[in-house]
């Protein structure tokens, strides 16, 4: 396992600056749900206490959420809200035109979603032969923490698939399995050869299966005690000086938006604390069918890969993990926080691999900007930036605002 360190965070968020606007953005996703991919069809239904409370503080704005047609015993899940497919220009949703080419496509590339709302994708490459990579990305990560959660998406991905016994069934196969968790985004993957190198047993079922045991997995008291320990650990290990000083400049950066109070490694006292419920009620709230995207490369059979892909993830419920949520103040708080990253982030506007931040920058002069990307600040009721000051927050002193330019202010600040 591992999570991302300021680093390649850092990169990654340079690349990722330079394409969103810069102003502050929002979506308002169409309700017509039901759009066809490329090789199936997504059917939609259109049927709409600890301690800390997000819920006290923002008021309650909840508002209906569509499901995945499931159960129809079952409530729709808190936190499902219609968006871009994360497949993007491979459907089901139709996109905005660009004004610039756009990159070409793959010609032998698959792609589709389950009838439960998980997407896929598969490109058959022979090189090297007799070998695949499988990845399960899920869309949530430390930016998508509550309050009280703050180091639970790297904890869940541990207990999901360091702890797995299907994943321990790949050992000594000559593959290679290993997850990580960023801000915006949780990893699983396996690198595996085609068959098993002394019994001759097709491994894409036993990897998908490993895949699969993270989408369900169970959150046993001995199993989250061995996986608090190695995180615990990992905390100690990167707690170095230039690590602090990185996360104090990244801080800075980000200082408007969610990023700057969010880093995947989290607080020591609240994962000292959780318990079993609060790591499933984390992993049911985001590990669900509309929240991931399945990437399968290598020398592979696309239609029989499909086959497996269905018979393996297609029991996969959204309504299924929302009735297992089981600490109910910490599903409401979910609810609020997935109304306002549809109703006001660059993950919503721009695609679904971005994170829930939005970014309050001035707009260049002349530049011309879609006003429904722009949202005034007054106008959201949650505090999706988290600009508030809350009970777990570093300790930092803010100096003086100034304004450096016409309509360019800065906020400098010191970390105490």
């Amino acid at each position: 396992m591992r999570f991302s360190s300021p680093v390649s965070v850092f990169l990654g968020a340079a690349v990722y600056f330079a394409t969103v606007l810069p102003t502050t953005l929002s979506f308002s996703p169409s309700q017509q749900w039901g759009m066809q991919t490329r090789q199936s069809p997504v059917v939609l239904n259109q049927e709409g206490k600890g301690s800390f409370s997000l819920a006290n503080l923002f008021g309650e704005n909840g508002a209906p959420t569509p499901s995945l047609r499931g159960n129809k015993h079952l409530e729709p899940h808190p936190s499902v809200r219609p968006h871009i497919s994360p497949l993007n220009r491979l459907g089901p949703d139709e996109q905005k035109p660009l004004k610039s080419e756009p990159l070409p496509l793959h010609p032998n590339v698959r792609a589709g979603t389950l009838p439960n709302g998980l997407p896929y994708v598969i490109l058959p490459n022979k090189s090297p032969p007799g070998r695949f990579e499988a990845h399960l990305q899920v869309f949530s990560g430390s930016a998508d923490e509550l309050e009280p959660q703050q180091g639970i998406a790297h904890l869940t991905e541990h207990v999901a698939y360091m702890g797995s016994r299907k994943r321990e069934l790949l050992f000594g196969t000559g593959s290679q399995t290993n997850a990580y968790t960023d801000f915006h985004h949780t990893v699983f993957y396996a690198i595996c050869p085609n068959k098993t190198p002394r019994t001759g047993i097709p491994m894409l079922p036993m990897a998908l299966d490993a895949l699969v045991d993270v989408m369900e997995a169970r959150v046993e008291s001995s199993r989250l005690e061995k996986e608090r320990a190695a995180v615990l650990s990992e905390m100690t290990m990167v707690n170095t000086i230039e690590y602090r000083v990185e996360c104090q400049i990244l801080s800075t950066l980000h200082r408007e938006n969610r990023l700057a109070k969010r880093f995947p490694i989290g607080k020591e006292s609240l994962i000292r604390s959780w318990q079993p419920d609060d790591v499933k009620s984390w992993h049911r709230t985001h590990y669900r069918p509309d929240n991931v995207l399945l990437y399968l490369v290598g020398d592979v059979d696309p239609d029989e890969a499909e086959k497996i892909i269905a018979e393996k993830f297609g029991r996969l419920s959204a309504e299924k993990q929302g009735a297992e949520i089981k600490l109910k103040d910490i599903k409401e708080q979910a609810k609020h926080l997935a109304d306002a990253v549809v109703g006001g982030t660059v993950k919503a506007s721009g695609s679904w691999h971005y994170p829930p931040v939005r970014h309050d920058w001035n707009i260049a002069k002349g530049m011309e900007v879609d006003e429904k990307l722009i949202i005034p600040a007054d106008k959201l009721d949650y505090d999706i930036g988290l600009q508030k000051s809350y009970p777990l927050d570093e300790d930092v002193f803010f100096l003086k605002t100034e304004e450096v330019a016409p309509g360019k202010k800065i906020r400098p600040h010191i970390f105490r």
